[in-house]
Parts: C-alpha cells; sequence; structure tokens
C-alpha cells in the first residue's frame, strides 16, 4: 500500500484494506508513506523489492502516475483507492471515485487490465533531457500555463472547478508561439499554437469528452493542436468539447451535425493520432504531466508503451 498521508484518512484506509484483504484471503499488507522527497517511485520500488504481489495507491493524480512510473513494465498488477481532485485515471477506466471500501474491494477481487503508458523525453530550458510517463495527458503552453496559476486553496474547497478559475484568469493573455512537430518519424510540420495536449485518455473531470476517440490501451497517442483566436476561439474550442463531445456525438444526428461543422472546428482544434510525436519550440514553454507543471521545456519525444502497466478494474 502505497499512499499520502495528506490525501488519505489512514485509519479508514487500514480498517478497508484489512477487511478486503481478509475477506479474498490475501496475507500481510506493506504500508509505505509518500513524502516531499518520495512522490512514490522509491515506496513503490521497495516494495518490489520485497516480493509484492499487487501495489495498491491511494492519492492524487501525482501520486498514482509516480507508483505507475516504478511499476511499468513489472506486471505487477496497480490497484487504485482515488484521493485526489482530479483523479483522471480512475475516471477513464470508470473505477469508483468516492468510495474506499468499493476501491479495496475492487484491488482484492477485481481481475487485471493491461493499459498504455505515455512515455516522455523532456529536454528542459537548460538542455538537460529527463524521463516521465504519463497516464493520462500531457501539456505544453497554455494548459501548463493553467495548472501553475489554480490556486491551492480553492483547490481544496472546490476541487477540479479550480482549473476553470485559472482558465479565465490564463486563456484571455495567452500569447501564441510556433512549434514543429513531427508523427512517426514523417516530415516536419509547423504551426502557431496556444497549447498542445498529447492523450493516452480522454476523458477529463466533469465527464468532459476532451478527446472521445482516444483509448487507453490501443497504442496510439491521441493529440490535439489548439489554435484559437480570441475569446470567441476559446468559446469554439469549449463548445466543441462540452457540447459537441459531450452530447451531440451520442446519437447518429448529432455526429451528423459534427460532421458539417468539422472543417470549421478543424481551424481552432486539430486533432491527430500517432504513436509517437517530437516537437520543437520556437522558445521554451512551461509543460504538465497529468495536472502537474514540471518547468519549461524547448523539446518533446512522446510516444505510446503499449500494455505496459497492469490495472486492477472491476471484475465483469
Amino acid at each position: 500500500m502505497v499512499y499520502n498521508p495528506i490525501k488519505v484518512d489512514l485509519k479508514k484506509l487500514r480498517a478497508s484494506v484489512s477487511k478486503a484483504a481478509s475477506k479474498s484471503g490475501w496475507g500481510e499488507t506493506l504500508w509505505f508513506a509518500t513524502s516531499v522527497t518520495d512522490a512514490g517511485q522509491q515506496a513503490t520500488r521497495r516494495a518490489v523489492r520485497q516480493g509484492v504481489a499487487m501495489v495498491i495507491v491511494a492519492g492524487g493524480d501525482g501520486t498514482v502516475r509516480a507508483v505507475a512510473e516504478a511499476l511499468r513494465d513489472s506486471e505487477i498488477p496497480l490497484a487504485i483507492v482515488p484521493s485526489g481532485t482530479g483523479n483522471l485515471l480512475a475516471r477513464n477506466l470508470q473505477l469508483p471515485l468516492s468510495s474506499i471500501d468499493e476501491s479495496t474491494a475492487i484491488a482484492f477481487g477485481g481481475e487485471d487490465r493491461a493499459i498504455d503508458l505515455g512515455v516522455v523525453s523532456v529536454t528542459g530550458a537548460n538542455g538537460d533531457t529527463d524521463d516521465h510517463v504519463f497516464l493520462v495527458m500531457a501539456g505544453l503552453g497554455v494548459d501548463a500555463e493553467m495548472i501553475a496559476a489554480t490556486n491551492p486553496d480553492l483547490k481544496k474547497q472546490v476541487g477540479w472547478l479550480a482549473y476553470i478559475d485559472a482558465g479565465m484568469r490564463v486563456f484571455p493573455k495567452a500569447v501564441p508561439f510556433r512549434i514543429r512537430y513531427s508523427l512517426a518519424g514523417r516530415p516536419d510540420r509547423s504551426a502557431h499554437i496556444s497549447t498542445i495536449l498529447i492523450a493516452n485518455c480522454g476523458l477529463l473531470p466533469g465527464n468532459l469528452q476532451f478527446l472521445p476517440k482516444a483509448q487507453v490501451d490501443d497504442g496510439i497517442l491521441d493529440i490535439a493542436v489548439l489554435k484559437p483566436k480570441g475569446v470567441l476561439g476559446w468559446l469554439k474550442i469549449w463548445r466543441r468539447v462540452g457540447w459537441e463531445n459531450g452530447v451531440l456525438r451520442r446519437t447518429k444526428t448529432g455526429r451528423k451535425l459534427i460532421e458539417v461543422t468539422e472543417e470549421t472546428n478543424e481551424r481552432t482544434m486539430t486533432t491527430l493520432q500517432s504513436a509517437d510525436i517530437r516537437i520543437t519550440v520556437e522558445g521554451p514553454q512551461p509543460f504538465e504531466i497529468d495536472g502537474d507543471e514540471f518547468g519549461l521545456a524547448r523539446a518533446l519525444f512522446l510516444r505510446a508503451d503499449p500494455q505496459a502497466l497492469i490495472v486492477r478494474v472491476s471484475a465483469a
């Protein structure tokens, strides 16, 4: 059990884990707390060295991402007790978001599912390159600025709605920048953008289907290149994500209406798919991974790592 002590009620978590483990005939549970110096990677590696059969993670998206990074290609299943603001991977896997007991029941009584990981090599402003994994989405540009501008106190009070407050402050002031990008080694393309998002799966808080074609186990990254012009452009993107993807796409008639407006939509938001993408930036831009800021980036290489993580999901 790898848990973030700031995010969880440890007494309730211990009781729930003990009950579910006993009911399913599991043995001893080892407990590891994250810390300021260890987001979860080191704790998970210590657990793996001790021969654990499963790792349960309780925390926010950052903790889940850290544990998944350490479990990559290990074939040791990861179970999730969502305890954060966005709980993005749990949402995309349709896991329970607010019940510790339901989550631990799935951990000990669910089934394994292999999913992809996103892997990103980030070259920072100082020229150093680091590798990270992402579970849901990585973003360059105004998306990362919004993450950095989110008020932590407001986030504690209203959860993911705090991102809307940050977006309203950041988006009108966004300054477009130029990138060059290449999909799967093909010739470079140039774009003048506000942000580019690279996704392993596409559901966001508020049940927003940002990239409805994205699948967590298809070996493909889904990419959104956002090029809005002014406030009206951002409103068009919001309409596409909230209305078209969330409502119209559910019906045959609605999907036909989307096809009619597709060319206009592409002017503000271009969607692409590729197993990998290489990006170079005209000048360093803020970068985020699964809702956490990762400083400035001047070059990125992002790729899908198919079936690299085993997760516990509800039994069919």
